[in-house]
């Protein structure tokens, strides 16, 4: 791997810095990284006419007429069984579907209420301080875009709590290297459907992805750029990829200084995005032109840009590794994240002193 850096250079256009990409691993962060799935398996039938013509020439009596006939019924039993095993399935994914599409709805009726408690204890808040929400340009109607992404990350969640399960038990069940590469494949991509959702989610309130209010409160507190910082989740999950190589160690130890040059990179261009847009607050210029679409966009290419080098970092920790020791980092840090969100739960539990 070739030891590369980033730079931000100013443009011209808003006088924030832009990303000059010299790192192979960037690219185009909206290429499709996903791999071919392996060809079928070919199976091979042989026939028995010639043993059967062998038996005859040989004077061996053939199969007597009541084995035809028993023979001949078989093909019909299992064709009705598979009938009715292709019937069972087919009422079975019906009755999931309407199961997932019941709780959905309810989530989503949660989502609903959620937001409209929060929105009159924004308004209570703005009384109290002798602020009316119109004029801090409160939003009285819920963003669907965004209760959209809250319902598919509450199940992205529940998803990725299933694919731990599974991957801990193939683990602890000494599988092949070939069953663990699939627990892999899975579980990388997972990771970048959440990427997608969170760039659809960026194109209806960048803000509110950036703010991290979809996370709980403990992962927040590790929060970087929408996310986690990769370079600090690669010293975590070191302990766990053990033994490696030595040419291993030096390419995780090259990787996790690549991620720190591009993470330096895209954190001096965040801080110059806050500053302009302090700035631009305090003057009251948001309404000129076409000002705030520019930092909105820009502020939208930094969070990409962020995803994708999390998802890159991943996928080349999965090349760096083999497939037991990918396994047990996809373990780790789905465990990592699980921790966390146990965490925000016993803090926000933990008995409170009187005032």
């Amino acid at each position: 791997m070739n030891s590369t850096s980033t730079h931000f250079v100013p443009s011209r256009r808003m006088g924030i810095f832009e990303p000059i990409h010299q790192m192979s691993m960037w690219g185009d962060f909206k290429e499709d990284n996903r791999e071919d799935t392996s060809p079928p398996m070919i199976l091979e039938i042989e026939g028995k006419m010639d043993n059967q013509s062998e038996e005859t020439s040989h004077g061996t009596v053939g199969p007597s007429s009541k084995y035809d006939q028993e023979t001949s019924r078989r093909p019909d039993k299992v064709q009705r069984r598979l009938a009715q095993n292709r019937e069972a399935a087919r009422k079975s994914r019906l009755r999931k579907k309407a199961y997932v599409q019941q709780l959905e709805s309810s989530k989503l009726k949660l989502i609903q209420l959620e937001q409209e408690l929060d929105r009159a204890r924004q308004q209570g808040l703005c009384a109290g301080g002798g602020l009316d929400a119109s004029q801090i340009g409160y939003s009285e109607t819920v963003n669907p875009g965004i209760t959209a992404f809250e319902m598919k990350y509450g199940h992205w969640v529940e998803q990725q709590n299933i694919q731990i399960s599974d991957l801990r038990n193939a683990l602890q069940s000494n599988v092949g290297d070939m069953e663990l590469s699939i627990f892999v494949k899975r579980g990388l991509k997972h990771y970048a459907d959440l990427f997608e959702m969170k760039a659809a989610a960026a194109r209806t309130d960048v803000f509110y992805l950036m703010s991290g209010m979809w996370k709980t409160s403990a992962e927040r507190f590790f929060f970087w750029i929408g996310g986690f910082r990769p370079s600090e989740l690669l010293k975590v999950l070191l302990p766990h990829l053990e033994p490696m190589s030595e040419h291993q160690h030096f390419e995780v130890c090259n990787l996790r200084q690549n991620c720190q040059q591009a993470e330096d990179a895209l954190s001096q261009g965040m801080e110059k995005l806050h500053y302009i847009v302090a700035e631009a607050v305090g003057a009251g210029r948001l309404g000129e032109g076409n000002y705030l679409p520019q930092i909105t966009a820009a502020i939208e290419k930094l969070e990409a840009l962020a995803d994708h080098l999390r998802q890159e970092t991943l996928q080349q920790i999965a090349r760096i590794l083999e497939p037991p020791q990918a396994a047990r980092g996809l373990l780790a840090l789905g465990e990592y994240l699980q921790r966390l969100r146990a965490l925000s739960s016993l803090w926000s539990s933990r008995p409170h002193e009187p005032i």
